[in-house]
C-alpha cells in the first residue's frame, strides 16, 4: 500500500515509535477506520484498515485498540473485530469487562427521561433521528435541513443536555448526552496500563478525540494523529480514511521490521 499520504515527518515518528519495547496502536472507528456515512448503521470498515489492525495485533508486544463512541455490541458487528483486537465503545467507557463508572438505577431512570425527550425533538426536525446506547442517547441531525439541524442541536444542548447528572459530547452532526462521565483519554490511560505499553498512537477524526490526544504524552513518543480538518491538539494530520489504512500499515509493516517477525 502506498504511503505517499503520510507527510515524511509522520512517517519518520511512526518508524521510531515501532522501536519501543511494547507499542499500542489505537484509533477512532467512524472517520477513521470506516468512512462517514449518512446512515450510521452503514458504516462498514475499509478492508486495507482492517487487514493492517490484524496484522499488527498478531505481532509480538503489540496492542491494538479501536475506541469508539458507539455502544460495544454494535462496534464489534460492525467492524467485524475481535481479540487480539481490543474494542473499547460508548467513547472510552464501556470495555469488555462492562462500563469502567457503574450504571445505577438512578441513572438508567435519567436515561429514559433523555430518550424521550431527544425523542420528542427529534420528531419536530425532518431528518433527526435519535439512537440508544446501554448509558447514552445520542441525537443525529447529518440527514436534518443544516438550519433544522442547527436548531435541534441548541435544543437538545439547552434542554436535556444541561441536566444534573447529564454528560454532553459534541460530535459531528451529533449531540450524545450519557448518564456516565465518557473519555477516551481515560479509556488510552487505562488501555496503557492495563497492557503495559510505553508508546501510543491514536488516530482520530471528531471532537470527541481531543480528550484522547490531551492524554497522550509527546516527550515519551506517543503520537496523535489527527484525520481530516479542525483544530486539534493532535502533532500530525493526514487527509482522509485511505490514509488512515496507509498509517497503519505502515505501522506494522514498521513494527514487523523491528521485531524480524
Amino acid at each position: 500500500m502506498s504511503d505517499t499520504g503520510i507527510p515524511a515527518a509522520l512517517r519518520e515518528a511512526l518508524e521510531e515509535a515501532a522501536r519501543t519495547r511494547r507499542l499500542l496502536v489505537a484509533s477512532d472507528y467512524d472517520g477513521c477506520v470506516s468512512p462517514i456515512v449518512s446512515r450510521p448503521e452503514d458504516a462498514v470498515p475499509d478492508p486495507a484498515s482492517v487487514i493492517a489492525l490484524e496484522a499488527a495485533a498478531a505481532l509480538a508486544d503489540t496492542e491494538v485498540a479501536v475506541i469508539s463512541g458507539r455502544e460495544l455490541a454494535v462496534l464489534a458487528a460492525l467492524s467485524g473485530l475481535s481479540a487480539p483486537v481490543t474494542l473499547v465503545g460508548s467513547h472510552g467507557s464501556e470495555f469488555d469487562t462492562g462500563f469502567a463508572v457503574e450504571v445505577t438505577d438512578e441513572a438508567r431512570a435519567l436515561l429514559v427521561r433523555l430518550i424521550d425527550e431527544l425523542r420528542g425533538i427529534a420528531a419536530r426536525f425532518p431528518g433527526s433521528t435519535v439512537e440508544t446506547k446501554p448509558a447514552s442517547t445520542v441525537l443525529h441531525v447529518r440527514n436534518a435541513d443544516p438550519d433544522d439541524a442547527v436548531t435541534a442541536l441548541e435544543c437538545a444542548r439547552s434542554g436535556p443536555g444541561a441536566w444534573d447528572g447529564v454528560h454532553p459530547t459534541e460530535g459531528k452532526s451529533v449531540l450524545e448526552l450519557a448518564v456516565i462521565e465518557t473519555s477516551k483519554g481515560h479509556a488510552l490511560d487505562t488501555l496503557r496500563e492495563r497492557l503495559d505499553c510505553d508508546v501510543v498512537i491514536y488516530l482520530g477524526d471528531d471532537v470527541t478525540d481531543e480528550k484522547a490526544f490531551a492524554h497522550l504524552r509527546p516527550d515519551a513518543g506517543d503520537i496523535g494523529i489527527k484525520v481530516g480538518d479542525g483544530d486539534t491538539a493532535a502533532g500530525f494530520r493526514i487527509g482522509d480514511t485511505d490514509d488512515v489504512a496507509a498509517v497503519l500499515d505502515h505501522v506494522a509493516t514498521a513494527r514487523r521490521g523491528v521485531l524480524g517477525a
